[in-house]
């Protein structure tokens, strides 16, 4: 591919958080081009991205526009690359359009992220659309990509955090461990659709989905064990901050952690190894992941933080389009003041 080539793009439900924070990087971004920003809302007509988040006006003015079918055959005419901000039901219904129309789809739902359908069909509560080919889920530091994939799941923001924190480890936990994962996320992961228990007003910090999320599974296909974990949602907007344990097998020490996680994010830079436990303030509006540990005695601590519509949603998205294309995955991924919520 050319330096001087412009990839061109589209975002679906680009008025919720998720879909804006990727409207705004691709806006920004030295070789993608945002063309299309469909809205994921019942909206009647096109209007700027602007009015809907004023903080973009005069820095983003891309028409955000309702979606309709007929559109379809415009849409692969000008676009190769597709990301999908939709609900999970939502994007398993148009997913399938898009890939015969010949784009290559980014799915930040959950509709394609569990490879086992009835696992899929009792977390999400729908049956998962059956596709010609396998869908790769996209942990970005440990996914490689053959260039012809028509479609690639995007990984949860929880999941996310765990995935990169538990993954290089796996070989060093006993047998018989299962990993805890307790994780804290701010109220912008449930979505911008106003409802009352996200309102700051009635949100304190409380564990919900207790053994019911759907995220567990997603954590368990990704690091290959089963896990239990406890989400909970905390009064403030954006970011994760999970804190893990789990059981050292015998022998193993802090050199040994230490060394497998540096082997494998050496070459990653959006994920720090940090000395001391990160703060949400060191993350949010950053595409970084930054993970701490420490040893008591047989027992790991693991402690993770990322921004949930960051590297959690929409900055992964864009690092793993830019692996797809070839291009560095840091690539328009630097920290700015953009963050849109």
């Amino acid at each position: 591919m050319s330096k001087q080539e412009t990839i061109q793009c589209a975002v679906f439900g680009a008025s919720g958080y998720s879909g804006v924070e990727l409207a705004w990087l691709l806006h920004n971004h030295p070789v993608f081009s945002l063309t299309y920003a469909f809205s994921s809302s019942a909206r009647e007509k096109a209007e700027p991205i602007s009015v809907l988040y004023p903080q973009l006006a005069g820095r983003c003015e891309q028409l955000l526009q309702p979606w309709h079918s007929d559109l379809l055959p415009q849409l692969a005419q000008q676009v190769r690359v597709v990301f999908l901000a939709l609900p999970h039901e939502a994007s398993a219904e148009l997913a399938p359009q898009l890939i015969a129309a010949g784009l290559v789809v980014f799915d930040l739902s959950g509709a394609f992220r569990l490879g086992d359908p009835k696992t899929h069909l009792s977390a999400y509560g729908f049956q998962q659309p059956k596709l010609a080919k396998k869908v790769p889920y996209g942990l970005a530091e440990f996914t490689q990509f053959s260039g012809d994939e028509p479609m690639i799941a995007v990984p949860g923001c929880y999941p996310t955090a765990a995935g990169l924190a538990l993954r290089p480890l796996m070989p060093l936990l006993a047998p018989h461990s299962t990993p805890i994962v307790n994780a804290v996320s701010g109220v912008a992961g449930a979505g911008r659709k106003a409802a009352l228990h996200t309102s700051f007003c009635e949100v304190s910090l409380q564990a919900y989905g207790v053994a019911t999320h759907r995220h567990q599974p997603e954590m368990a296909q990704s690091i290959g064990r089963d896990v239990v974990f406890v989400p909970h949602l905390g009064n403030f907007k954006r970011g994760i901050l999970a804190t893990i344990y789990a059981e050292l097998a015998e022998g193993v020490n802090e050199h040994t952690i230490a060394d497998a996680l540096e082997a494998t994010y050496a070459n990653h830079p959006l994920v720090r190894l940090i000395a001391t436990p990160p703060k949400l303030q060191q993350v949010v509006g950053t595409p970084y992941c930054d993970i701490y540990f420490k040893v008591h005695g047989a027992q790991l601590i693991l402690s993770v933080a990322i921004d949930n519509l960051l590297k959690g949603a929409a900055a992964q998205a864009l690092q793993l389009a830019n692996q797809y294309h070839g291009l560095a995955s840091a690539t328009g991924l630097q920290p700015s003041p953009g963050a849109v919520v």
